[in-house]
């Protein structure tokens, strides 16, 4: 066992990297090892995974020492953020660099950086089909992500990972159906009619660890995951089937999503623009068999929903 790599996993208490942690537990080769990298050793997912068999270390994305030492030692760096936590871009990329340096300065073999689109690259500035946010983005939580893909690229061996939509933000930000005051099911996304690339969380984790089981194969390249591409009208076809009542899709316009008043409805409101007039160049680099070749477990809505439906809430 002590000469099992090392792979380190940023955000291993959270879906993408508890979903890797579990990949490399599972995996009985005895070929990798995983460090799980948390802000709080002693919360209770952290303890959870110590028991299943993960070294749990103490690293802080804003504080570079701290990564530095908790990457010592390691082949792999699984590299993540969470923009959510302070809906800073330029935050969520001090966090991305404080990553790819530490790596970098730890000798880590393969750096996973766990990414997005630039959405400017589609949307300058002063394209007026989309506002632009904080002064200097389009979709601030995307933008900012893919802005590090350099940083990453020149400090370490690194695969570029675009990620899709989680389905289960239907859960954890509340976007899957809503019961109405006439008692049917209404499921409301700004997406129009087109398809929109979704994944299961933990999936992502697992097609990571599909990447660091290949080698060097990825290393110096963009690889896209997506469990399934549906449209609204679609995944509320499934639903339906899930709950075992009628489910409708609503389009919501982008303009009317933007202006929902929570916090980030713009920078979502703009995230599903893109997603849904870009559908063909996301489309370009998210496949369901490359993301099935590197996950065999890889989740359909149908199967997510299967083990997933009791944690929406419907009300």
């Amino acid at each position: 066992m002590s000469s099992s790599k090392i792979i380190a996993v940023a955000g291993a208490t959270g879906s993408q990297g508890g979903g890797l942690v579990r990949a490399i537990l599972a995996d009985k080769s005895g070929e990798f090892r995983v460090r799980a990298l948390t802000r709080d050793p002693n919360s209770a997912k952290a303890q959870d995974l110590a028991k299943a068999g993960a070294e749990v270390v103490h690293a802080d994305v804003d504080d570079i020492e701290s990564l530095k030492g908790a990457f010592i030692g390691c082949y792999g760096a699984f590299c993540v953020t969470f923009f959510w936590n302070h809906f800073s871009p330029e935050h969520e990329t001090q966090q991305a660099a404080n990553l790819a340096k530490a790596a970098a300065a730890a000798g880590v073999q393969h750096a996973i950086w766990s990414t997005l689109e630039d959405t400017r690259e589609f949307y300058p500035l002063s394209d007026t089909r989309m506002p632009t946010l904080m002064g200097n983005y389009k979709v601030p939580h995307l933008d900012s992500k893919g802005e590090a893909d350099k940083i990453f690229a020149a400090a370490l061996p690194t695969t570029l990972l675009l990620t899709s939509f989680y389905w289960d933000n239907f859960i954890h930000f509340g976007m899957g159906p809503k019961r109405g005051a006439d008692g049917k099911l209404t499921f409301s996304l700004p997406m129009a009619d087109a398809k929109l690339a979704g994944i299961a969380a933990e999936d992502i984790g697992r097609c990571s660890y599909g990447i660091f089981k290949k080698g060097n194969e990825f290393i110096g390249k963009r690889v896209g995951v997506v469990g399934e591409w549906l449209t609204g009208n679609e995944m509320a076809e499934r639903m339906a089937e899930a709950f075992g009542e009628p489910v409708t899709y609503q389009a919501i316009p982008f303009d009317v999503y933007r202006g929902l008043g929570f916090p980030g409805a713009d920078d979502l409101g703009n995230m599903f623009q893109f997603f849904a007039e870009q559908q063909k160049a996301m489309a370009g680099t998210r496949s369901v068999e490359g993301s099935r070749a590197l996950d065999p477990q890889l989740q359909d809505l149908r199967t997510w929903l299967a083990h997933n439906k009791d944690g929406i809430k419907l009300e």
